[in-house]
């Protein structure tokens, strides 16, 4: 993978790789550093121990997290191929215009496409309310095992587990033992907190996840966070945190990039919207040299449709492929399972009309369209920067401030407690 398609991917909103960057790479660990500096003054041992619920609860969250959605997915996708249907075709479909449509594309691809695809859209249009409840079906599954995981049975879980090692300290102290060990080897809770996280739980929670399911599954967590909390500060100090959670994680960054890209053009006059990998496409430089760049006329849905059927192995149709979810079959037709999203393209078209225009204007195409892609490549690599810092260090700092206006201390309000007994 190269520089400039790893900044891309990091870059795309729409995409879970900026929440894995900010999450697992930045965000946790110096949470966890965090929490305990905040405990230690008060109590050092409750400090280990809220430092060890962290470790555990983000770490098994951002597992489940990023994992849970897509593999339920695949496992209901067999059963819904089992019933005879492909969950390829896009339901969208239903919504006929006069351009795309579940009959539309029957009618228009009937004879281009292999039978099978055909067959399978009319067994979709002939069985439309079982398709939509399997999907529904699809949907719920795949959103509520990862909500239920990881808003009440993990708490819980951790919970038990420090109840344990709380006893355990109890136990220990009495004896007046000289030294204890709270904080023990990252992996040590299997043993004392008899907790696994192996099985069928762990064995469903291997790949990635879509943002939007992330984000609905997010909401559901924090419920279950706040339902679980052992106490009422706790429930209002987990709520505080997971509602900047959710809007740091999918509601600030898309508008932070816009902001970004627009003070970009207004500072330096340079289009950045375009992703840096079609940036620093020499197929799209040349094409703007050589005045050769095919793009629609208009930005009507007709004209869209029609550009991508007529021309699949234009930079324009191979950039909505990689960009947009437009599909097409090895025979380079588009598939008509599939729903395009006619006004993201229109974006895109705007986008490269745009930018191909002033990089003409500028007068040295090939020297502006480098100076867009490191400008690109900043600001994607500013807003990572800036949304790891707000999630891992000023999030964090508001719950504290947060936490010792309500309760009065710095402790963890589900764990103080407990102060007197380690």
């Amino acid at each position: 993978m190269s520089l400039i398609t790893l900044i891309s991917a990091i870059g795309n909103t729409n995409k879970q790789y900026p929440l894995i960057v900010r999450d697992c790479g930045i965000e946790v660990p110096t949470k966890i550093v965090l929490t305990y500096n905040q405990n230690k003054d008060e109590s050092p041992d409750i400090a280990k121990l809220a430092a060890r619920e962290r470790f555990l609860d983000e770490y098994a969250v951002s597992a489940v997290w990023l994992g849970g959605i897509p593999l339920v997915d695949k496992i209901v996708n067999k059963f819904i191929r089992k019933k005879g249907f492909n969950p390829e075709v896009n339901l969208k479909l239903f919504k006929e215009t006069k351009y795309q449509g579940i009959d539309l594309n029957i009618k228009n691809f009937e004879g281009k496409v292999s039978q099978t695809v055909i067959d399978e859209l009319k067994k979709v249009k002939n069985n439309k309310a079982l398709y939509e409840k399997l999907l529904a079906a699809k949907f719920g599954l795949s959103t509520t095992i990862p909500m239920l995981f990881m808003g009440v049975i993990l708490p819980k879980l951790i919970f038990a587990s420090s109840a344990q090692k709380i006893e355990k300290l109890k136990a220990k102290k009495q004896q007046k033992s000289a030294k204890v060990k709270i904080f023990d080897n990252p992996m040590d809770y299997i043993k004392d907190g008899k907790i696994s996280f192996k099985g069928n739980m762990i064995s469903q929670i291997a790949n990635f996840s879509t943002v939007d399911k992330m984000a609905v599954t997010d909401g559901g967590y924090a419920l279950g966070r706040v339902a679980t909390a052992r106490n009422k500060n706790e429930a209002l100090d987990v709520g505080f945190k997971m509602l900047g959670m959710l809007f740091l994680n999918f509601v600030a960054p898309p508008y932070l990039a816009k902001f970004l890209d627009k003070m970009t053009y207004k500072l330096m006059g340079l289009n950045v919207a375009l992703d840096p990998i079609i940036l620093d496409d020499k197929k799209f430089i040349e094409a703007i040299k050589n005045n050769t760049l095919s793009l629609p006329e208009n930005n009507t849905e007709k004209e869209i449709i029609e550009f991508l059927d007529k021309n699949p192995k234009s930079l324009f149709s191979q950039y909505a492929k990689q960009f947009y979810d437009v599909k097409y079959l090895e025979n380079n037709i588009r598939d008509p399972r599939a729903w395009v999203n006619t006004e993201k393209l229109v974006q895109l078209k705007k986008e490269m009309e745009k930018f191909a225009k002033n990089a003409v204007k500028s007068g040295n195409i090939k020297s502006f369209a480098k100076k867009a892609k490191v400008a690109k490549s900043f600001n994607i690599l500013t807003n990572i920067g800036l949304s790891s810092v707000l999630l891992a260090f000023a999030l964090p700092k508001a719950q504290f401030a947060f936490r010792k206006l309500v309760t009065g201390s710095d402790l963890e309000p589900g764990l103080a407690g407990n102060k007197d007994k380690v």
